[in-house]
């Protein structure tokens, strides 16, 4: 009988699972979100029973600050220390808030974590709420993931069934308890100062620091706020105790970190890996690298609008904090976009200035114009109107921007377009000197005509135009009137010798 399941693998012997280490991500695919026997049957809630009955506010959180973790939300402070600063603040009553809006295009690790394992993050509040002496929680969740908050909601009254929510959680005199929170559907409130301005029923719109939501937060209250994977490590790392966790990593970055990898590889989805780990086993590796296997990979994009563009030659940094903010991008909140030779990196940094652009509060003028600028430059030079200078405008109103902006949000705006010019600066200058674009993809900047030998004269070219620019005739090569065509592309698309360039 053994030897007629000898072919099926184990998961240590398959690419995608073999250099990853679950953490975070344990309980995936293991167990029934929808219930919390099952979590139970996992040691759930254990390391909770732990915190509250024996470990005092002192003691979790010097447990938390010798494990190393930092918060897994893109700034990567110190988990610890932000919590000891919230316990040592004044006042009677204290939150705990847990970050769950993800808004980053191509990002879908807190999604993940709320919908296959909400009790992880729910005990991880229970653990910090203990440390900081809070009685109250919030789950600010955004609304675009109804699953997640369907999750959420019935885990939370699950628990309080339990007893491990509500007042007097396990005979421990300790009362805390949880109420959900649907974001208001804005990127800007992912910023800690927006998302509490938002929570307080206000337009999210960040506030200048000092003071900082440890010291005074929603409502006026200090206020710990931490995003999903933060909290889904804190009771691992409770109940293995920190020197478990601080072994994993490297000396200023520890435990691991789950990335959402998407783009142009063979396997995309989440991974979860040592911290310190070099960016090419993500993508190579593990992912298998190039998912057309006749294009080469050239860039790789990290942390997200507020992230940067990282060419092949750099994918030997390792993962780490120190590291990825060296080469000029972030570490973010983990999405990881792979791209190949045929993506336009000027395109690629239009593309993230428009979101950023968008979702400016509008609140301080170096984001809400900077941004603005930025992109209308980038569209003059994707659109052929590009001239000397631009690049170096970009580069200073960039700089303006990072120094000037109130927010995280416009201090990180111009990572993509400063490391697309630092490493692709060549492609501007294509854009801008030739009107050409090395990747074919800024349709202003292409004429279109047909290869005569590869042409089979088959008419699909013709029969997809829509404003009649393709001349063709049966046993007849095609061709195409440049003054007529509109660049829709279609011919491209409908011919399948690739016969158009």
């Amino acid at each position: 009988m053994a030897e007629s399941f000898a072919f099926i693998p184990h998961l240590k012997d398959v690419g995608f699972f073999k250099d990853q280490l679950l953490v975070a991500l344990r309980n995936r695919g293991s167990l029934d979100p929808d219930s919390i026997e099952d979590y139970i049957g996992k040691q759930g809630y254990a390391a909770a029973a732990k915190a509250l009955s024996s470990m005092t506010s002192g003691e979790i959180i010097e447990e938390i600050l010798k494990s190393g973790l930092r918060g897994r939300g893109g700034a990567g402070f110190s988990t610890g220390m932000k919590w000891k600063f919230c316990a040592d603040a004044q006042g009677p009553v204290k939150y705990i808030v847990c970050n769950a809006d993800e808004g980053d295009p191509g990002a879908f690790m807190d999604r993940s974590l709320l919908e296959a394992d909400p009790h992880a993050v729910l005990e991880g509040m229970v653990i910090a709420a203990k440390a900081i002496g809070a009685g109250q929680g919030f789950v600010y969740v955004r609304a675009e993931y109804p699953l997640a908050i369907e999750k959420l909601h019935k885990a939370v009254t699950q628990a309080r069934v339990m007893g491990l929510l509500g007042v007097n959680i396990l005979n421990t005199g300790f009362s805390f308890d949880i109420e959900i929170y649907p974001g208001a559907g804005a990127f800007v409130c992912g910023e800690e100062t927006a998302l509490l301005r938002s929570l307080e029923g206000k337009r999210g719109m960040p506030r200048p620091r000092p003071p900082f939501p440890a010291i005074r937060g929603l409502w006026n209250r200090p206020t710990v706020i931490n995003n999903v994977e933060t909290l889904a490590n804190v009771p691992h790392i409770i109940l293995n105790r920190s020197e478990w966790y601080a072994q994993l990593g490297p000396e200023k970055s520890k435990g691991t970190k789950v990335f959402a990898v998407s783009g142009v590889i063979e396997n995309v989805g989440l991974v979860e890996v040592p911290m310190g780990i070099p960016l090419a086993t993500i993508v190579n590796d593990i992912c298998g690298g190039s998912k057309n296997k006749k294009r080469s990979i050239k860039a790789v994009q990290m942390g997200g609008p507020s992230g940067g563009c990282l060419p092949v030659s750099l994918l030997n940094t390792p993962v780490d904090y120190e590291s990825i903010i060296a080469t000029g991008a972030i570490m973010g909140s983990g999405g990881m976009v792979v791209m190949d030779n045929t993506t336009c990196m000027v395109d690629v940094a239009k593309f993230f200035l428009g979101f950023t652009a968008d979702e400016s509060c509008g609140k301080c003028t170096p984001c809400r114009e900077g941004t603005a600028q930025l992109l209308e430059k980038l569209k003059d030079i994707t659109d052929g109107r590009g001239k000397e200078g631009d690049i170096e405008f970009l580069e200073e109103l960039s700089r303006y921007i990072i120094d000037s902006s109130l927010c995280g949000l416009g201090q990180t705006a111009p990572n993509p377009v400063l490391t697309t010019i630092g490493y692709f600066r060549s492609e501007y200058e294509a854009h801008i000197r030739d009107k050409k674009c090395p990747a074919k993809r800024c349709v202003p900047l292409l004429e279109f005509a047909v290869y005569p030998d590869k042409c089979k004269k088959c008419g699909l070219c013709f029969k997809a135009c829509p404003v009649n620019a393709i001349a063709w005739e049966k046993k007849q090569v095609a061709v195409i009137d440049r003054l007529k065509c509109t660049k829709c592309m279609s011919c491209f698309a409908a011919c399948p010798y690739d016969a158009i360039f």
